[in-house]
Formats: C-alpha cells, structure tokens, sequence
C-alpha cells in the first residue's frame, strides 16, 4: 500500500464496499466504478471527503474525480478491492446512450495514456526530428527505429483493442488477443494477400469468397471490437455446454475456430462499412458548415467530458488517425482548456478568499497541460459565471480553429502536448503556430471575460478542509472563552435534558444542555461559526461558534439506525455559517412513523470550559429565542 492507503479504504467503504464494485478503471483524474447497486454508495459522504473533488453518475460509471495524482491512488484502490469477483450482471445499466459511451470508455481508456502519451508524442517527434535533420535523418535506420515506436501501435492496434475489448465484454483477454493477430497477420496487415491470391480467382474460405480493405486490417478499430463481441458471446455459450474436463482446451479452440472465419466473411466487412458510413456522416456535419461545428464542439466540449460523454467521437477520431488520414473532428475543442485557465487565473486574482486562491493555483497549472477536472469541479463551476465564460470563449476559439482549416496528423497529448499532434509530415509547423496563438488569445479571453462578468465571492459559502476547521478549533479552545447567547436551532417544546431518552445525553456525560421536541423540521445555526461534524446520515451536526462553544444538534434518538432516510442536509463540514442559517431539513411524521423519537438534544460538548450552561425558562421556543446562554 501506498501513501493514500487511507483514502482508497474510506473510497471503497463508500462506494458500497468491495462487493458492490464490479469493475475499477481510471482516466486522467477520475477513478471510474463499475457498481452493482449505485445506490449502495454514499455519494455525499464522497463529495465531503478530503482527497476527493467530486462524484459523477454518468454512462454507467460511478466517477469519483480525484486530481492528477489519480494513479497512485488507483494503485492503493486496487490494493483495498484485491481481485475482483466475477462480473455477475448483465452488462451495462440506462439508456443505448449510456450503453454506447460505457462500452468505449471501457474499451479505449486502458490504452489510452499510452495511445497518446506515448505513442501519439512519439510520431511528433519523430516529425520533428524528420524536419529539422533533412532528408538524410529520414532515410537512415535511427529514423527507422523512431517510426517504429511511434507507429507500432498503431499498426498493431486490433491486438491491443482485442485484450481490452474482449476483457469490457466479458470474455478472456487473451483469446481476444488471438482473434486479432489473426487480422494482422503477414499478408491480411498490408492487403498483399488480396494482391497474392487476385491471381488465382481471388480469396475463398471453402468456396465462399471474402475480401479484405486494401490496406488490410491493421490500424482497424470497429472490426476486431464487433469480433471480440461476438467471440465473448460464443465462448460464454461454449462454456456452458462442453464438459469441465476439456473445457480448458475446447473452449477457445472452438471459439477462434468459429470467430475468426467469420470475422474475415461477415464481421469485418461489415464493421468496415460501418465505421465509414459513422465517420462520413459526421464529417458531412462538419462539412456543411466548420464553423458552427466548431464553434458547437468548443462550447460543449467541457460539458460532455465533465459527464465521460467525450469518448463517444474518441473511436472516430482514432479510425481517421490510424489509417493515416489527418483529421480536424476534434479541432474545436483544443484551445477550450486554455479559456478555462483564463477563467481559473480570473477567480485567482480577483477573490478575497484564501482558501479559493490556493485551490487556483495548482488547478491553474493543471489547465495548462490539458487537465481541467479540478479547474471545473473545484472552482470555476461551483461559481458558474467563470464557468460559462470558459464555454463561450471555448465556441469562439472552437469556430476559428475550425475556419482556419487546423487538422491534427496522429494522437498526442492535452493542452501543450497536443502541439507534436499538428506537426505535417513534411515537417510544417504551420498549424502548431496557428494552435499557440488560438490559445494564448482563449486564456487571454477566459480571464477577461470571466473578471469582467464577476461571481459571488462570499467567503460564507467557501468550505475549510477538515484540517483548517481542526486549526480553527484549536485556535478557539486555546483563547479565552466568553458569555454566549446561543439562540435555538430548532423550535419545539423545551425538556430537561433529563428526560432525553438516550442515556449518554440525560446523564450530561456528553455534556450540559437541553431537550427540545421540535414543532418544525428544521435545524438552524445556533449562533455564528463553523461546521466542525456533520455526520453521514445527516441526523447530528456539531458547530464551533465564533466565541468558541462546541454545539452538537441531535436530531432523534437511534435515527442513525435511518441511515440518512428523512434528513436532507443544506452545508457540508467546514462550511462556515451565520446565526439563523439553515443546516438541516428533516421530517417528523416519517421518522415518527418508523418508530423513533424526534426528541432533539442541544449539547456544549465543551461544558468543562465553562463555570456556568444556562437554559432558558421558555417553555415552547422559536425562531431567534434564546435556548442556552455560557458562562
């Protein structure tokens, strides 16, 4: 285990537990669950986690977003989960949409750091050495080995895509991986077995002609992820009906022996055709008019990454890419990153809060290498207008990128990484120049649209870190404490705390106060201060006033057997609030009717720090009354 050994143990805790986790994979900063029961989880409990910047549901996938540092978490993750037991639902849950964008990011993230991190930068610099060194560089073998790093991928992708794709569908990697050499084999990569056999009548299985692409099956995407598919289903089938003993041996005997002839008669082609009548219907849209399209990509693209959406145009990109064909599909979102840096640069410099500065910072460095998740998350969304002035400097951006005719030559890296992507063959840098001043204007832009439109800077709303809350607290048990009125956070009828029905709370052992038995759902702030606990289960909340009194609200006796059912929870720990504001809704009649008491206990867990707890004399109190005064 490593260093976020803590944190992976608390994220698998509550995404339901090892037992509800089906499948784990990460992107760039998200930790993406496959659950068997989405509701198991503590969605609010993750999204008040330190370490964790938020949670997103989308595409079937439960996405705790963590920050670039994603991958050493995954590691301890996966130390927590161990082997996962077998998938045992039926595939992925909500609508073709969703089915759709699960099945491509199952199926392209495994390889994607290496797809474009890798590989992708590693053809850009091969282009650029190519250039700068002359013709000589390019006809030697040091050139030759450089092409090779950067193009053995793409030339061997089906074998790649068949692990990674026959594992999404629930079938032995390995046997996809067999299915895919297959397609690649000497004559079917580089179409020289159509040119061999077109001699001798063409090429037949047992008499029943097929056909390969000319430039065969290498770099392909859609055939071997519609033969893995079908594979999947085969042996699933087979393995249900040959006997334990040689099932071993059989099953992917059989399996290939089925598979891959049908690939090369009917499932390859028609992929194949598939594939070109997809891309040719979105290259008819960009066609009728690059301009709106760009402009729509450069606007939307934020809100179609922040829901995994994006993976859904990823294969066609891919498919143009890897049969050596430039492409501008996703031209209009490059300089969106750089707006919404502007944007993060904005907020930076214009709020008054420390605590938003210091979450700026790194999410502005963050941006400048493509990654925007805690930019969004964590900053210019929760402020909105920042965030919807990165989406519209993104669709001007997107417009002009797309005017300008910029198109990318291989896969690469974000944000500056991604400049290697748009460097010609021949060596021009043309688009590159072009993609440096498009950026430079959309931060420019981003900032000044975001500083010019303004947001709400109230420090009230801005949570402190546990750690800072802590600090706090420390600050204040350390000063000298004085009287305090605290006014009642909830309006009912006043008991002694004698008569509370728990033993802890009558006996004062948890400290001194009062039983109020509410009229209303509804918990207000005793005073001003700071969210110092706020339990899971939303039926107790702890304040530290600013005059240093520690106040813990109760709501019922036993209700954390309700585990969060009834109670609706309105700030998050480390929040700070005023006198009055509302933290809590609950409702009494349902808690009532499950058979628990709505009795709400109202404690100074400090008492020791005080000579005197004075309780009022009211017998009913409301809204600002006076409950208990410290001395």
């Amino acid at each position: 285990m490593g260093k976020y050994e803590e944190l992976a143990e608390k994220i698998v805790k509550e995404v339901g537990g090892k037992e509800n986790v089906n499948s784990l994979t990460n992107c760039i900063t998200r930790l993406r669950f496959k659950l068997k029961d989405e509701s198991k989880a503590n969605t609010e409990t993750l999204k008040n986690m330190d370490g964790v910047v938020t949670v997103m549901q989308a595409g079937g996938q439960y996405q705790v977003v963590i920050g670039n540092h994603v991958p050493d978490v995954r590691k301890d993750v996966d130390a927590v989960l161990g082997v996962l037991d077998p998938v045992t639902d039926d595939g992925p849950k909500g609508n073709l949409f969703d089915r759709f964008v699960d099945m491509v990011s199952g199926i392209f993230q495994p390889i994607l750091p290496t797809l474009a991190a890798a590989a992708g930068m590693l053809k850009g610099v091969t282009a650029i050495l190519s250039f700068s060194m002359g013709p000589s560089f390019a006809a030697g073998s040091t050139y030759a080995i450089f092409n090779a790093m950067g193009d053995g991928l793409f030339l061997f992708l089906p074998i790649f895509l068949g692990y990674t794709a026959m594992k999404k569908f629930g079938g032995s990697p390995f046997l996809g991986m067999m299915i895919a050499a297959a397609l690649v084999y000497k004559g079917f990569i580089d179409g020289s077995a159509a040119k061999q056999f077109a001699e001798t009548g063409g090429m037949h299985f047992f008499g029943i002609p097929f056909s390969i692409p000319l430039a065969g099956y290498g770099s392909t995407v859609m055939p071997i992820i519609g033969s893995t598919a079908f594979a999947a289903f085969v042996e699933k089938t087979l393995r249900k009906v040959i006997p334990d003993v040689v099932k071993l041996f059989l099953v992917p005997f059989f399996t290939t022996l089925i598979v891959v002839p049908l690939t090369f008669l009917v499932i390859g082609p028609v992929m194949n055709l598939a594939a070109d009548l997809l891309g040719n219907g979105l290259l008819a849209v960009q066609n009728f008019n690059p301009i709106i399209f760009g402009a729509i990509i450069g606007f939307g693209w934020q809100v179609l990454v922040m829901f995994g959406m994006h993976w859904a145009l990823i294969p066609f990109v891919l498919i143009a890419l890897a049969s050596g064909q430039p492409t501008s599909l996703l031209v209009g979102s490059g300089s969106v990153s750089f707006a919404q840096t502007g944007a993060v640069l904005a907020v930076l410099l214009k709020t008054k809060n420390m605590k938003l500065k210091e979450l700026s910072i790194p999410a502005f460095i963050s941006g400048i290498f493509g990654v925007t998740e805690p930019a969004i998350y964590g900053i210019t969304l929760p402020k909105k207008k920042p965030f919807w002035a990165s989406c519209i400097v993104g669709a001007v951006t997107g417009a002009i990128a797309m005017g300008l005719g910029i198109e990318v030559y291989n896969n690469g890296g974000l944000g500056i990484f991604r400049y290697t992507t748009m460097i010609a063959p021949d060596g021009s840098m043309k688009f590159v120049i072009y993609s440096v001043i498009l950026d430079a204007a959309a931060l420019v832009a981003g900032f000044a649209l975001a500083y010019a439109l303004g947001f709400d800077d109230d420090t009230e709303t801005v949570a402190l870190t546990k750690e800072e809350a802590k600090k706090a607290a420390t600050g204040l048990k350390n000063s000298k404490l004085t009287k305090e009125i605290l006014v009642t956070p909830v309006a009912g009828d006043v008991l002694p705390l004698s008569e509370a029905g728990d033993a802890a709370f009558a006996e004062g052992i948890m400290g001194h106060g009062v039983v109020v038995l509410p009229s209303k759902g509804e918990v207000v702030a005793p005073a001003d201060g700071v969210v110092m606990t706020l339990f899971p289960t939303k039926h107790a909340i702890g304040i530290l006033t600013d005059a240093g009194a520690e106040v813990l609200i109760h709501v019922g006796i036993d209700t954390v057997q309700l585990d969060g059912k009834y109670f609706e929870a309105f700030v998050e720990q480390g929040d700070v609030v005023k006198k009055g504001q509302k933290l809590l809704a609950f409702d009494i009649d349902a808690i009532e009717a499950a058979g628990y008491s709505t009795q709400t206990p109202v404690i100074v867990m400090n008492t020791p720090s005080y000579e005197q707890i004075n309780v009022t004399d009211q017998q009913t109190v409301s809204g600002q009354d006076m409950l208990l005064v410290t001395v």
